[in-house]
């Protein structure tokens, strides 16, 4: 069942894309008919999406304008609400031949944020190996252990039978730092540990924000907080492909937070340590270690899992090496960019883990689990699928079907297809209003002609999104189908350096 569960979704993927020619030699009509009705229903969804995130923007105008903590300070606690002033964040951070610079500049956006000092606890994990990263946190231990109320070291031995990643890394140190703040005499219910990329810097109010939503809420012990993550540290050091895509993965978490019912934990995220005691840690053999979080969450609340959008962004980095030079001579660049998309993307492999406790979660509502099941593999599916459909559909019949291809209606809806993909790329322009609102400022030396094609270049995400988003999903599915599993590849870090940006 477990290989048969691994297979389908990399089937089904390869059955959607290979289905329209085959058909289109004897059902050329009906199948340009479907690539007009998926051209309509991907411009339905572009408009959904634009408003969303316009929405998004919004609230996070709202949210970082707000002073967090005199807020919680104010509140009329309900009856059986902790106190604000007793909540303990504490933050773990996995790390691997990451730069100092990057440390440093992670720990202290979390000294600086808007929280009393004896509420932070930081804990940093390495590899018992990694002697480069021993000096690394004992350095800044020195630095910052005054600014907080303890700051741990976690030395993770590999222990044998795990899969090498962030995973098994948290994995390891979530029940260490658990043991460290039980001699504490923390409460597990009053402490929200973050789980935190070493690259990821969170903005001032993040943990006072946090803190609000978790005091207030009544299921707070079943709340998952899920912030913005925006790829900003490093935007204009990239290359422009590694740049659209950081847009394009930040304005789609910004358009998951308006629809709460759709969120799932995605890279940087918070909770109690209750809920992580009760969901029983994260896995050691598996490579996507926050969507297998979400889902030990969901079937150890009995599918009472709430993901919480906190509408704040967290600064991290794009994917970068430290190769230099033209876009085109930046290779190690880019292919960290397509792996890292190609280990986001083995998320599929929950497939059979959730199918098999799906089935045996009767005590969760049947409508529950369809939807949030659905919303999976849909997701995966549509990844795939979707954006070659509409960029090759329409052509197959008519290069497949010569008698298609010389009739009337083959040019009509040849027509309505081009005009309804076009009026949907327009939603770009609205797009990119967007990111001139939330992106960094440019560098000093690039002019006026320089920025505005930086913006314009959002237009070619078609072609640059089927290069490093398509194809390295397909590759994970396919892999996936084959029993060819995926290893994790740890992605290059490079510090904040000279380099003033590439077009």
């Amino acid at each position: 069942m477990q290989r048969a569960l691994e297979v389908a979704p990399g089937a089904l993927t390869w059955t959607i894309l290979i289905a329209p020619a085959v058909a289109s030699f004897i059902f050329a009509p009906y199948i340009a008919v479907a690539m007009l009705v998926i051209d309509v229903y991907w411009f339905l969804r572009t408009a959904m999406v634009v408003v969303g995130i316009r929405r998004t923007y919004r609230r996070m105008k709202r949210a970082m304008s707000e002073a967090w903590w005199p807020r919680c300070l104010a509140l009329a606690l309900p009856s059986g609400a902790p106190d604000p002033r007793r909540i303990v964040h504490a933050v773990l951070i996995p790390t691997y031949t990451e730069p100092y610079q990057i440390l440093y500049e992670t720990v202290r956006a979390i000294a600086d944020a808007d929280d009393p000092s004896e509420n932070k606890v930081v804990a940093i994990i390495t590899r018992e190996s990694d002697r480069r990263g021993w000096e690394n946190v004992r350095r800044l231990q020195e630095e910052f252990s005054p600014r907080l109320r303890a700051f741990f070291h976690i030395k993770d031995p590999l222990l044998p039978g795990i899969v090498v990643g962030k995973s098994a890394a948290m994995a390891y140190g979530g029940p260490v730092l658990r043991r460290e703040l039980d001699r504490m005499g923390l409460d597990p219910v009053r402490v929200i540990l973050t789980d935190l990329d070493s690259d990821f810097r969170v903005h001032p109010q993040y943990f006072a924000n946090v803190t609000y939503q978790y005091v207030t809420d009544p299921s707070r012990r079943e709340c998952l907080f899920q912030p913005i993550p925006m790829f900003h540290n490093n935007l204009w050091r990239v290359p422009f492909a590694v740049r659209i895509m950081a847009s394009a993965c930040t304005q789609w978490q910004m358009f998951l937070s308006s629809r709460p019912d759709r969120l799932v934990a995605f890279s940087s995220y918070s909770m109690s340590m209750d809920l992580v005691i009760k969901a029983g840690y994260w896995d050691d053999d598996v490579i996507p270690e926050d969507s297998r979080f979400y889902w030990k969450s969901f079937f150890a609340t009995h599918g009472r899992l709430k993901v919480v959008p906190v509408f704040l962004p967290i600064y991290g980095d794009a994917p970068e090496a430290s190769d230099r030079g033209m876009p085109w001579e930046r290779v190690k660049t880019h292919a960290n960019q397509y792996n890292q998309i190609k280990r986001w993307a083995w998320g599929v492999s929950d497939v059979p883990y959730v199918t098999v406790r799906l089935l045996r979660h009767a005590e969760i509502s049947l409508w529950l689990r369809a939807r949030r099941y659905g919303y999976m593999i849909f997701n995966h599916l549509t990844w795939t699928t979707l954006p070659v459909l509409l960029l090759f559909g329409a052509a197959v019949p008519r290069l497949l079907q010569e008698d298609w291809n010389l009739a009337n209606a083959a040019d009509r809806l040849g027509l309505y297809a081009f005009i309804i993909i076009n009026i949907a790329f327009l939603n770009i322009a609205a797009l990119i209003l967007v990111e001139r609102r939330i992106n960094p400022p440019m560098p000093r030396n690039w002019g006026f002609t320089h920025q505005i094609w930086a913006y314009l270049q959002l237009g070619l995400y078609p072609i640059i999104g089927l290069l490093f988003s398509v194809l390295p999903a397909l590759e994970a599915q396919t892999r996936l189908m084959l029993g060819m599993y995926l290893e994790y590849k740890v992605t290059e870090k490079v510090a904040e350096g000279t380099v003033e940006g590439t077009a």
